[in-house]
């Protein structure tokens, strides 16, 4: 007799980690390392993560360049430059074991640039006190995937799925997870995951915006199959506009020039020629925070003294074409091969790009989990160590030491829950409906118009910087974007369709838009990643809450606040320390 599952793709594992990037593959390979079955998705193909985009280096207070540096001064720089609202205990974990984490990398493999004494070399990097950074060239996110992905292949008991999009994560009646559905992306044919525990690795939500650094995998898939579960989002209003993205020629406007650039003696000038940092943070100059920066750039544009295209420039070829190939080669051969322009002989054009995602679910410090029972999340579909603004720097070592993290927790949840439901015939029914619905309309819109809408909407009223009127009319048309998603049709067959992919998306895009346009109508004040053109400076009362996103009964949007974790006397008193 054939079972309910007989049509679909089926498989079970102990652990089921949904994305392949740094967070991921950290997180399942240290559940197989404790001898238990882990299968990892990945939307694209292994090794195509969005790890790779951060170039610059791993933060880690090694003391290998600048001896002083130690875990305390990357804990205070971490805690400034989140502007006080990150969990201070992941805070406090991340700077502790980023040392260790590195270390560990390099035994499985990982590359790095040497100091003449053979330790690991560490560059500046901005908001950083001390040289921290750990680097390969203008390339460590790509050795840092390589070396993770050829641990992870030789790891046994760790299986990969590639091209497949998770779409519904499936809860028992006590809301604890007990599985997943997708689809292979080639095939169209469904699959059903068992599982009891789920890490979240599935990075941020980059094609939210136009112009973006992050590729087509960043659609807030992990944000939203949490939030559809149950789990509670946390400061959705915190965009990292990343100051220094491409802007020339328009097919590669978006794509990251490194802050690494900076690192190494990159100045920003307008159209006038002048450094006009200096006006805005003259102790650190480009070396301020990135929200800063991206903000100075911002109104250099406005302001008429932007360059040709859009940006303002930034030049590095002072330092000398053979040190500029030695450190930063791919900025190099990106600018030659791109906008045919040689960064050792002149300037390159640069500007904001959407690049990082501060908000995300929420997650216990030391365990990663939610607060949907066997959900965990980690890397940057999760929230709480970056605050209201990430340092450059500090997602390699988050990737590392929470990926890790999340996997024991999924482990040590899975060792204390032995009781447990199965997936019903009636959940992967419901599932597959939801899929199938677009292609069995007669009638509907076009998703891709959608998109597009959706990218006009955000960075009209939702962009870099805000204002009430503007985030009251995003949330109006995110409701008609919503309505018109709702009822998209999908001409084809299931067989890689990148129309049908683009429908499951929207649904992805359009609600995590709506948590960071409500959030951000919220928070009356301006700080970090967030910026109210009607609210300027910092509000005592925003100082001591996170914002909250979770669903209600009713399929709505719940907004409101949370205190702030309390930090410890003794932590406080590095600060208080600090300014005598």
């Amino acid at each position: 007799m054939a079972g309910p599952f007989d049509r679909f793709d089926v498989y079970e594992y102990d652990v089921l980690v949904i994305g392949a990037g740094g967070a991921g593959l950290r997180a399942a390979i240290e559940v197989a390392h404790q001898g238990s079955r882990v299968g990892v998705v990945c939307k694209s193909l292994l090794g195509k993560a969005h790890t790779v985009m951060a170039e610059g280096g791993c933060a880690a207070a090694m003391g290998n360049v600048d001896p002083q540096d130690g875990w305390t001064t990357h804990f205070m720089d971490t805690m400034k430059g989140g502007k006080f609202l990150n969990n201070w205990r992941m805070a406090q974990l991340h700077a502790q074991e980023c040392p260790d984490r590195v270390r560990e990398l390099e035994r499985w493999g990982a590359v790095f640039d040497r100091t003449p004494d053979g330790k690991i070399s560490q560059r500046a990097f901005g908001g950083h006190t001390y040289r921290r950074l750990c680097h390969v060239g203008d390339r460590t996110g790509l050795e840092l995937i390589r070396s993770l992905q050829d641990k992870a292949v030789h790891t046994d008991g760790l299986t990969v799925h590639m091209e497949c999009t998770i779409t519904k994560l499936f809860t028992d009646a006590e809301g604890r997870i007990c599985g997943a559905f997708g689809y292979w992306r080639e095939s169209g044919k469904f699959v059903v995951f068992k599982t009891h525990a789920i890490v979240l690795a599935t990075g941020g939500i980059g094609k939210a915006f136009r112009v973006t650094s992050g590729s087509w995998e960043y659609t807030g898939d992990g944000q939203i199959l949490a939030y559809d579960a149950g789990a509670e989002l946390l400061d959705m209003e915190f965009i990292q506009f990343h100051p220094t993205g491409m802007v020339w020629p328009p097919g590669v406007q978006g794509i990251l020039v490194t802050e690494a650039v900076r690192g190494e003696g990159g100045l920003l000038t307008n159209s006038e020629g002048e450094r006009f940092m200096k006006n805005v943070d003259p102790e650190r100059m480009e070396l301020s925070t990135r929200d800063i920066v991206a903000k100075a750039i911002y109104r250099e544009v406005k302001a008429g003294r932007g360059s040709p295209n859009g940006g303002v420039f930034l030049d590095i070829s002072h330092r000398g074409a053979d040190y500029i190939k030695m450190k930063l080669p791919s900025m190099y051969h990106q600018f030659k091969e791109l906008a045919d322009v040689d960064i050792t002989k002149g300037p390159m054009e640069v500007g904001p790009t959407c690049h990082y995602f501060m908000g995300g679910v929420k997650v216990e410090a030391e365990s990663q989990m939610t607060n949907v029972p066997g959900l965990f999340a980690a890397g940057e579909v999760a929230s709480g160590l970056h605050g209201a603004n990430r340092l450059g720097g500090n997602s390699l070592g988050d990737l590392l030491v929470f990926g890790r993290r999340a996997g024991l927790g999924a482990l040590d949840y899975l060792q204390n829950t032995p009781a447990r439901s199965e997936l019903t015939e009636q959940m992967i029914n419901d599932a597959e409906a939801d899929m199938l619905g677009p292609m069995q309309r007669s009638e509907g819109e076009c998703p891709y118009a959608i998109h597009k809408d959706l990218n006009k909407t955000m960075e009209s009223g939702v962009g870099i910087v805000r204002e009430a009127d503007g985030l009251k009319t995003a949330i109006e048309e995110l409701k008609t974007l919503k309505a018109r998603a709702a009822n998209v049709k999908v001409e084809g067959s299931r067989v890689f369709n990148p129309g049908w992919h683009l429908a499951r998306d929207l649904h992805n895009l359009i609600t995590v838009s709506e948590g960071v346009a409500r959030c951000a109508l919220q928070r009356e004040e301006s700080r970090g990643g967030h910026t109210r053109l009607d609210h300027e400076g910092y509000d005592d009362y925003w100082s001591t809450v996170n914002s909250i996103v979770k669903k209600a009964k009713d399929g709505t949007m719940e907004v409101g606040t949370q205190p702030l974790p309390q930090m410890p006397d003794e932590l406080k008193q590095l600060f208080e320390a600090e300014k005598k």
